[in-house]
């Protein structure tokens, strides 16, 4: 994962051979002339699909030659299903069906897309440096560092803007392989190893192939929502950061699929209704409000679609965005009435009521399956597995709330931060009462850094390690009040 790490970050100005000045409006402009950064997301990515292909089709051939019809026709279908979707994926951002590319499409029509695109993006970043070329775009954002933030420029070669647009399929592809094909892989290789009552070392290959893809899948997922939310600002996260992410979304997925597959054990049938419910609820979800908010459907998704063909790519886009929260937070709400689909603001109340939800039907699954589950589990401690799978998943949130409050790379941005949130639910209701007694509001005690930012004030950074300005009682009293009005909103 710490390949993850060098993709994301954007290379320090220290490190880079470089020319700057500052211009007359303070920005300052950054000539690059360094070589360009290696596509290790796209050979990460390309390696992860290509061991899951592999592997899954020898399995395949195991299930053919043992006549086990059922695990067979499901494993294909878990392959195949993921591997035309990426086809579909990365042929339609690089836009070849325009082009004159028939081998890179036949390829394609032979599921290995993403062989020929990590092949491409492997001879661009090796011929890169060899003969200097003319920036065909300059691209601005905002350095944050110890809260000030620093406008700069970056002049962006042809190579590098090449290198970027694979790097960015790639990340859709790993989200699209992660939890259209990995979760329900992993799902069901290890229900079958929990019906068959011994281990395959191919399957338990498969499976630990498919949670390295999930993890994967979701920090990139994670990492997309934050280039999203904060666009204006270059991204620098912090190896804890992504160690901090790995072990929240593993421990989150892990006892996801643990639970959904303990019940299907013992509530084969009921199983298929709790997973139609999740399924449908999330799909229709963002429908629900954007038609609850009466927009209009987003023009910018392709300049030559039709209304019909839009339709299909927002639902195809929303069974994702489903998918993805049926085993993990999807870490993004969809917005369709936004040009970029994606609501950008960051909403506690529906994050808080996510985990809590999930928490209490991740109880209630494990609680069924305790009281219905089968002779085969006599020789295991139930309780104590119940216990572990519950602590897991507290572990899981727990390490999420550290990521937001102390690793999070633009914490600092945040209007509110964890401490606030969790320290006005728990007492909004006491400090109201003292603040009608008193005719004072109560002060924050919030232990990290804010930076609240107003719609039309300026920044202001509250430090509570310092004393208080005197003129900043009533402000922070307002604001924790507008926490839990925001969070009411958001729910």
């Amino acid at each position: 994962m710490c390949e993850v790490a060098m993709e994301e970050q954007d290379r320090e100005i220290s490190d880079v051979e470089q020319c700057s000045s500052v211009a007359e409006n303070g920005v300052m402009l950054v000539v690059n002339h360094s070589r360009a950064r290696p596509p290790f997301s796209v050979v990460l990515a390309t390696v992860l699909y290509c061991a899951e292909f592999v592997t899954a089709a020898v399995l395949c051939s195991m299930y053919h030659y043992t006549e086990d019809v059922i695990w067979m026709s499901f494993t294909i279908v878990f392959m195949l299903v993921p591997a035309v979707l990426i086809q579909l994926a990365l042929t339609f951002i690089h836009r070849d069906l325009g082009r004159d590319r028939p081998l890179v499409l036949f390829l394609h029509l032979l599921l290995l897309g993403p062989v020929i695109r990590c092949f491409e993006a492997l001879v661009i970043y090796f011929k890169a440096g060899k003969k200097e070329e003319p920036y065909v775009t300059i691209s601005r954002k905002i350095k944050l560092k110890k809260g000030t933030g620093t406008e700069m420029e970056w002049e962006i070669g042809q190579t590098e803007r090449i290198l970027a647009t694979h790097r960015d399929a790639f990340k859709r592809t790993a989200v699209i392989q992660a939890f259209l094909g990995s979760t329900p892989q992993l799902t069901l290789q290890l229900y079958a190893t929990i019906q068959e009552k011994y281990i395959l070392p191919t399957r338990m290959a498969l499976m630990v192939i498919t949670l390295i893809s999930i993890t994967y899948g979701a920090l990139v997922c994670s990492v997309l929502a934050i280039q999203i939310r904060f666009d204006d600002y270059k991204l620098q996260l912090r190896p804890c950061a992504y160690l901090c992410m790995i072990v929240w979304r593993g421990l989150e997925i892990a006892t996801r699929v643990t639970a959904l597959v303990l019940f299907s054990t013992a509530l084969t049938h009921w199983t298929i209704l709790v997973g139609m419910v999740n399924l449908l609820f999330f799909f229709f979800l963002p429908w629900v409000e954007f038609w609850a908010r009466k927009g209009s459907l987003t023009e910018n998704v392709e300049k030559n679609f039709s209304k019909l063909d839009t339709v299909v790519v927002l639902c195809m886009f929303t069974l994702l965005y489903a998918c993805i929260n049926i085993f993990c937070w999807s870490a993004v709400q969809l917005d369709l009435t936004h040009q970029e689909l994606i609501e950008k603001r960051q909403q506690w109340g529906r994050l808080a009521m996510y985990y809590c939800g999930r928490f209490v039907e991740n109880f209630l699954l494990i609680t069924l399956w305790y009281f219905f589950k089968s002779d085969f589990y006599e020789y295991v401690c139930a309780p104590l597995l119940v216990v572990q799978l519950l602590v897991c998943y507290s572990l899981a949130v727990l390490f999420m709330l550290l990521f937001y409050q102390f690793f999070h790379p633009f914490r600092r941005l945040f209007k509110y931060n964890v401490h606030d949130c969790l320290h006005c639910v728990c007492c909004h209701k006491k400090r109201r009462g003292e603040q009608g007694r008193r005719g004072k509001p109560a002060h924050s005690y919030s232990t990290a850094a804010t930076m609240v930012v107003g719609a039309e004030e300026p920044v202001e950074l509250l430090d509570t390690q310092g004393s208080q300005p005197p003129d900043l009682t009533s402000q922070l009293g307002e604001r924790e009040t507008a926490i839990v009005d925001d969070m009411m909103e958001a729910a």
